[in-house]
């Protein structure tokens, strides 16, 4: 979608929350507050007797040391399949075993300021299991959230339950989060009595490139816990349901809720659920960079400079990533609006190039995209990215179009529409959707599709040119029963296989303008806006990468 340069809103409440291994800082959380940060409903402090002992817990600690280990260099795939090297491990790997055997020391709470390791260039692991009871002080830990934290000298990873979880709070990630940084580490948004976790802190002294002359110790080890208002992850809105027929009530259930699940951004799009890793990708196309939502309730930076890094972004509203996809193999594709291509990112971070030109000339600035089971690309290219839009001296087409690419080929579909923007297939995948962003002519136009991926004849599938005000048509996703959920004006209006208008989900409290199919059972909709996500529950699954 288009938007102006001019419209502009607050970041003021944007809140730095952490990051995980390998990637940026997250940016927000849920909006109407900050939910896992300031004075916590209780504290159990896990440095004393009497807090581990609420928790049933027993600190260990366990010398690690840098021991030899066989390797292979990198391959021509990138990846450790070349010739054998020598290489460096830690061992144990205690983050991830249940062992309890030789090596591991009890540790008494009020002895972790013990200086501990050989000193210099050392590692070791603390480790503590801990049960949540019926209450912490005066909170009740049922649908409580326990966040653990906890300040080693120097720095510390932290796994749960054998895995290295979703940070809150540590700027860069892993080791790096700073001197003495406090490590935060979301045990659970929805606690319940007799709960455990295996918690493992790799403690390792540093700077690692410069050891000091000391040793390992921990300078504060708490349970943050927030009680169940506090931990909730959304935030409920009414839902405004405009209802114009009765087979409205085969998609969405008369109690439908609309929640908000983040906010604080510019302006967001091009969702994508992640079904291997169970959470939202979606684009800030202004602030080009690619977000990622965890069902934790945190966002985190997935993807930085998303769609261009050119030495004039200054000049562009619009430079980031648009439209995000899946292929039949999960790698992430993506419509670069700045860099004018549609790329896709390969299992060892190698970025492609799928298409970037038609017949010579680059593309205005795809924004949406969708597969084809066959493999092919098809994918919308308006001008919306372009700095000027359609008077930019950079513009080389002379039409907005929709594209096909498959293996190295890329084919004009069609170039009749002034705005192309959502794409969508139906479930049979004989038709092929794509909205019109142009308020002169908001139609969401259907196409045949020919066995060789050729488009026939379109016709108007839905006219929505007389709805008042000057948004128009935007994302399309459609469910297995063939329902069509369009955001156009006024809000997301779902249409029948056959066109016909079942009723309009209001824009409420700020305008969608793309869409995703989420959660595990793919009944989830999430809803792209202006400065937020929000998401609702359908009836029927929707069709999804």
């Amino acid at each position: 979608m288009r938007r102006g340069s001019s419209i502009l809103f607050s970041l003021a409440a944007v809140t730095a929350l952490g990051t995980v291994a390998g990637a940026s800082p997250a940016k927000v959380a849920l909006a109407p507050r900050d939910v896992l940060f300031g004075t916590p409903d209780a504290i159990v402090d896990l440095r004393t007797r009497d807090g581990v002992s609420l928790v049933g817990g027993t600190w260990r600690w366990h010398e690690a040391t840098v021991v030899p280990a066989d390797f292979r260099g990198p391959g021509n795939d990138l990846k450790p399949s070349g010739a054998p090297v020598e290489a460096l491990d830690v061992a144990p790997h205690a983050g991830r075993s249940e062992d309890d055997g030789p090596g591991w020391q009890p540790v008494a709470a009020d002895d972790l300021e013990a200086r501990r390791s050989s000193g210099l260039l050392a590692f070791g692991w603390y480790r503590i299991d801990v049960t949540l009871p019926e209450r912490l002080g005066s909170v009740a830990t049922s649908g409580a959230a326990v966040v653990f934290e906890i300040v080693v000298d120097d720095y510390s990873e932290v796994w749960v339950d054998g895995r290295l979880p979703e940070l809150l709070g540590q700027t860069g990630g892993g080791p790096v989060g700073g001197w003495n940084a406090p490590n935060r580490v979301l045990l659970t948004r929805d606690g319940h009595p007799g709960q455990t976790f295996r918690i493992a802190v790799f403690a390792m002294n540093a700077p690692l490139s410069d050891p000091p002359r000391n040793f390992v110790w921990v300078r504060s080890a708490t349970l943050d816990v927030y009680g169940p208002e506090r931990a909730r992850v959304a935030e409920p809105f009414a839902a405004q349901i405009l209802r114009r027929a009765p087979a409205l009530d085969e998609v969405l259930a008369g109690d439908t809720l609309v929640e908000r699940v983040a906010a604080g951004f510019v302006f967001t799009e091009g969702p994508v659920w992640d079904r291997s890793g169970g959470f939202l990708l979606f684009s800030a196309p202004n602030e080009n960079v690619i977000y990622r939502w965890t069902p934790s309730g945190v966002v985190y930076v997935h993807r930085a400079k998303s769609g261009y890094t050119g030495i004039d972004i200054g000049a562009y509203t619009q430079p980031g990533s648009n439209g995000l996809t899946y292929d039949r193999e999960g790698r992430l594709t993506i419509a670069e609006m700045g860099n004018r291509r549609i790329t896709r990112i390969e299992p060892n971070g190698v970025l492609t190039v799928l298409a970037d030109r038609y017949q010579g000339k680059r593309f205005n600035s795809p924004n949406d995209l969708v597969y084809r089971s066959d493999g092919a690309i098809y994918f919308t290219d308006p001008n919306f990215g372009l700095p000027r839009l359609g008077d930019d001296p950079k513009k080389e087409l002379p039409f907005a179009g929709v594209f096909r690419a498959k293996d190295g080929e890329v084919r004009l579909l069609t170039s009749e529409l002034s705005g192309p923007n959502g794409i969508a297939f139906s479930p049979d995948e004989r038709f092929l959707y794509v909205g019109n962003w142009d308020p002169a002519r908001k139609v969401v136009m259907r196409y045949p599709v020919d066995g060789d991926g050729s488009l026939g004849k379109g016709e108007v599938f839905h006219d929505m040119t007389d709805a008042p005000g000057d948004a128009a048509i935007d994302g399309i996703k459609v469910d297995q029963a063939g329902h069509l959920f369009v955001t156009g004006p006024g809000g997301v209006w779902i249409l029948s296989a056959e066109g016909k208008l079942l009723g309009i989900l209001a824009a409420s409290p700020e305008e969608q303008h793309n869409l995703a199919w989420g959660d595990e059972d793919g009944r989830t909709l999430y809803m792209t806006a202006l400065t937020g996500v929000y998401r609702i529950r359908t009836r029927v699954p929707g069709v999804r990468p």
